[in-house]
């Protein structure tokens, strides 16, 4: 099975994307008691806590080598404080694909993060790792993050209706997705 490889200088002037690690963990707590929905947002049944995201900064390497997962901080230009994560997931290394879900801290939130956070992150999982389609799948009235995806380049290929079940119950998603081919027609 592929592993991701680290990214290396995943960054333009407004923004950056680095491995995830331990001290983005205050900034991380932080942003789930300034947007107490956030939890629901990332389909989790609560907010996490510092010891669960201590051990999911352990587990990040191993999830990487393996090919599982990678779990990315992002960050401002320039800067090193967490601003936001984008959380690569449901990698399929058969079909050449994964899911990308992605927070920003209230405070960056409507200044082009969240776009440019995932342009660079989808760029680099298409070129550097390897994977064939990224996928975001989010809620139908999740307007920010449909708009976000769609200023990065994915494009919107519709509803599944009861695609995923959170907290005991069947919700509809919208998906979007970047290929190789939105790349090169972007370029």
């Amino acid at each position: 099975m592929p592993s991701f490889p680290e990214p290396n200088d995943l960054s333009t002037a407004a923004v950056g994307l680095r491995l995830a690690a331990e001290r983005d963990i205050p900034e991380v707590l932080i942003a789930h008691e300034d947007d107490p929905q956030l939890y629901r947002r990332l389909g989790l049944a609560r907010p996490p806590s510092g010891a669960e995201l201590g051990r999911r900064v352990e587990a990040g390497a191993g999830d990487r080598a393996m090919g599982t997962g990678v779990w990315l901080t992002i960050v401002a230009g320039g800067d090193d404080e967490c601003i936001g994560q984008i959380d690569v997931h449901a990698v399929d290394w058969d079909h050449s694909r994964a899911e990308l879900g992605i927070w920003i801290v209230p405070a960056h939130r409507r200044h082009g993060v969240a776009s440019g956070a995932l342009r660079l992150a989808g760029r680099w999982l298409l070129t550097e790792c390897g994977l064939a389609r990224v996928q975001v799948v989010t809620e139908p009235d999740n307007v920010a993050m449909v708009a976000a995806a769609r200023r990065a380049g994915f494009v919107e290929e519709g509803m599944l209706r009861g695609y995923v079940r959170e907290r005991g119950r069947r919700l509809d998603v919208t998906m979007l997705a970047l290929v190789n081919a939105d790349l090169m027609e972007a370029a």
